[in-house]
């Protein structure tokens, strides 16, 4: 994997994924407590601190079975790193997400798997 493969999207699209899925307490996750569930869950050793450098550009290469591991925690597709169609498309649940969360009605967003991202994005907008 090289760096043009993942750079400059994968702080933005971690920092998407923070920011969009929450604890049950509607808290965002710190990236200890990624670690720490990833890690219990078996999958590669990641501390906070390199969650902390590829949600802030400082690293841009992590390896398959971290960016497996985090897609796994996030309940996300690993193509949401790799496929830009795939990542459109995520981006743009996630962006339905975050604002149905905010309108309590998040069990709607799980329905609308299968909307285009621009109608995700004009069901957000008006939300």
């Amino acid at each position: 994997m090289t760096d043009e493969a993942l750079t400059p999207d994968l702080a933005e699209k971690l920092g998407r994924l923070f920011d969009t899925i929450r604890r049950p307490d509607g808290k965002e996750y710190s990236n200890q407590a990624v670690a720490e569930a990833i890690t219990a869950a078996g999958g590669p050793s990641i501390s906070r601190i390199y969650l902390w450098e590829l949600r802030n550009g400082k690293k841009t290469n992590p390896t398959k079975r971290h960016l497996e591991a985090l897609a796994n925690f996030f309940e996300v597709p690993v193509a949401y790193f790799f496929d830009d169609h795939q990542s459109k498309q995520i981006g743009a649940e996630l962006e339905l997400l975050g604002s149905l969360r905010n309108a309590g009605v998040r069990n709607i967003a799980l329905r609308a798997n299968d909307l285009s991202p621009e109608s995700l994005s004009a069901i957000a907008a008006m939300i």
